[in-house]
């Protein structure tokens, strides 16, 4: 296949609103050693990407500017120390930038395959909230079989993955969302109850459905005054979980109480992760996960779609917080 020396790619000059989102022409990346060049199918839309395109979120070191966490299409170039037969391999991978483009560069161990099972669309969808959910929720919170777990924004992307994976590795989930129409959906996604957080007391819910005994993780994407009121949240030995900071990056911490329940309080960030990092967790997920999705028993919920050229109005469905699951841009 001829690689051309140019692509589209939404890589906004300034911060700003959506409408700094629009497509500019920029070369076409060359793989480098480990790496491959995917020719972009469908791109996942991450709340990250709207925080780096405000001027919250700089991209690391090294990464590209143009936006885009998540991609899979075909693999249609490989750099040193990638044998030739991936070439015309479709796959998916998370990336640190570049995935709102016609081409975009990964390491190959920070890609999977995609199966028969899933639509480019739905790989695309995978990665990033796989990726978090997987190491966060399994790995840093070590949930097992029988635990109960709240997550806060229950029908978002890292809710209703976590949902799903819940649901294979017997876990019960609670959620809480901001509409009885949300609840219902993460009902039917597979979650045991859904707390509506603008007319329900969620900490008070969280005792009455467990009985009094509370939960044993808590997926936090909110921070700031939500904190102490997700510790209540948590049973004896409980394990807090921070992956954002939606309402503040600061919290009042009750150590009394973080003391005589044992509670355990971590968090992590997954983009500036060292490729060695993220390859042993791809190599876990191929190992854990990944049969479940060859399988067809693990799929994104998939909101909404749009091309390339309409990122900005796929950020404006996110921004609104109208969504429900994954929003995915189309390059085909």
């Amino acid at each position: 296949m001829t690689v051309p020396e140019t692509m589209l790619a939404i890589d906004p000059e300034q911060p700003g609103g959506p409408e700094v989102l629009v497509p500019v022409t920029r070369p076409v990346p060359v793989p480098g050693e480990g790496e491959v060049l995917i020719r972009v199918a469908a791109a996942g839309v991450n709340r990250p990407e709207i925080m780096q395109r405000m001027g919250l979120y700089p991209a690391p070191p090294g990464a590209p500017s143009i936006l885009g966490l998540e991609a899979a299409g075909e693999i249609v170039a490989v750099g040193a120390d990638v044998g030739p037969e991936m070439i015309g391999q479709n796959v998916c991978a998370l990336v640190a930038g570049g995935g709102y483009a016609e081409y975009v560069v990964a390491p190959l161990g920070q890609c999977l395959p995609v199966p028969p099972a899933l639509s480019m669309i739905e790989a695309a969808a995978m990665p990033e909230t796989l990726f978090t959910v997987w190491t966060n929720v399994f790995e840093r919170a070590y949930a097992a079989d029988g635990d109960w777990i709240l997550v806060h924004g229950g029908t978002s992307g890292i809710g209703t993955m976590t949902i799903a994976l819940a649901r294979l590795f017997h876990l019960t989930v609670l959620v809480t969302a901001g509409s009885d129409a949300k609840c219902e959906a993460a009902r039917k996604l597979g979650a045991a109850d859904a707390i509506n957080y603008k007319t329900e007391d969620f900490v008070a819910r969280v005792k009455d459905i467990t009985g009094g005994r509370g939960v044993d993780v808590v997926l936090d994407m909110i921070g700031g005054d939500y904190v102490p009121r997700n510790l209540q949240c948590l049973a004896d030995d409980g394990r807090h979980v921070s992956i954002a900071v939606q309402r503040g990056a600061d919290a009042t911490i009750p150590l009394w109480q973080v003391m005589r329940k044992r509670l355990v309080l971590t968090g992590s960030t997954l983009r500036p992760r060292s490729t060695e990092f993220k390859t042993l967790v791809a190599d876990e997920i191929a190992r854990t996960v990944w049969p479940h999705v060859e399988q067809g028993r693990l799929k994104p919920v998939i909101d909404s779609t749009f091309p390339l050229a309409q990122a900005a109005e796929a950020h404006r469905r996110m921004e609104s917080g109208d969504h429900i699951g994954k929003i995915v841009l189309t390059l085909e």
